[in-house]
């Protein structure tokens, strides 16, 4: 048994190793830009800062409407240096890039709360950063594409709403609250690049070599799988908090991923059509899991595209 389960943990270990070269892959491909403002912190947990980088256009005057973009990672790796869409800068976007806790330092509902935290943050902070507050969005790739359409579509769920914020410690970077928390709109538009949105079905969908990555990670998030906590499961499924208030979402997947299975983000697709919400999803042919092919000049136009069409309604 002892044998087994170290057979299948150096296998996950492969697996996120192959995944950091696809997505370090998806980088190299990208702009390489510095960000203007890094490692803001956004809000502490247990005394530790938790982390945000800032991208601003060159030469924005006006307020900048903000992409707040979420790492993959498979709940457990990445970090807010992943940002495989600043070619969105020069479409006028402004990016904030989001560290949160994996899932090896914090089960969910964990990384839903410091990703509302940082939005609250920039909300509350939009003046001083160069934001336009009435138009932020939110995007990520695999395990952040799950938590961006998951944030993106539980707006006021309070199981996955950022606790109430502590003063932070003396010394601490953050800023102190001198005044009452303005609520936070809603996001005003999603973007999901290859990822979950229902984990009580991944599982039944996945290849083997998909579950070779699945159970492990899920694992992790949830501390036990699917089945063994389907309440847990289901408030981690963008699928379940669907509704007709929902912001504009757009879903790219490619139609040859390897371990993610394209009909989870058929499932979204169909839960926005039934709820009567506006949704694109463009099927990346020959897409496997992350590469270049999701961050073209081509792709990134239509991703701005849809984006500031949301900001218009």
């Amino acid at each position: 048994m002892r044998q087994s389960c170290n057979r299948i943990h150096l296998a996950f270990f492969v697996v996120l190793a192959v995944l950091h070269a696809m997505e370090q892959n998806s980088i190299t491909n990208a702009q390489q830009v510095i960000p203007t403002k890094s490692d803001i912190v956004y809000a502490e947990r247990n005394q530790e800062p938790q982390l945000l980088d800032l991208y601003l256009p060159q030469g924005q005057t006006d307020p900048a409407p903000l992409v707040v973009w979420v790492h993959g990672g498979a709940w457990r790796a990445g970090s807010k240096a992943r940002v495989p869409i600043t070619q969105l800068l020069e479409r006028g976007l402004a990016i904030a890039s989001v560290d949160y806790r994996l899932s090896g330092v914090a089960p969910f509902p964990a990384q839903a709360h410091d990703i509302n935290d940082a939005i609250d943050y920039l909300y509350r902070h939009a003046d001083e950063l160069g934001l336009d507050p009435k138009r932020f969005a939110i995007a990520g790739s695999s395990a952040g594409g799950h938590l961006a359409a998951l944030v993106g579509v539980s707006h006021g769920v309070a199981a996955l709403s950022a606790p109430k914020p502590q003063e932070p410690a003396t010394g601490s970077k953050l800023p102190k609250r001198t005044s009452p928390e303005p609520k936070t709109p809603q996001l005003k538009a999603i973007v999901s690049f290859f990822g979950a949105s229902n984990l009580q079905t991944i599982l039944q969908q996945s290849t083997p070599h998909g579950l070779s990555v699945r159970v492990p990670a899920l694992q992790l998030l949830l501390r036990g799988q699917p089945d063994q906590n389907p309440k847990l499961a289901q408030l981690a499924s963008p699928v379940s908090h669907v509704d007709s208030n929902d912001p504009p979402l757009l879903l790219l997947h490619g139609d040859q991923d390897p371990q993610m299975p394209i009909n989870q983000s058929h499932e979204l697709e169909g839960a926005y059509r039934k709820a009567g919400c506006p949704v694109q999803f463009d099927v990346v042919h020959g897409g496997a899991h992350g590469g270049k092919k999701f961050f073209t000049e081509t792709q990134l136009n239509r991703v701005a595209k849809f984006i500031n069409a949301s900001f218009a309604n």
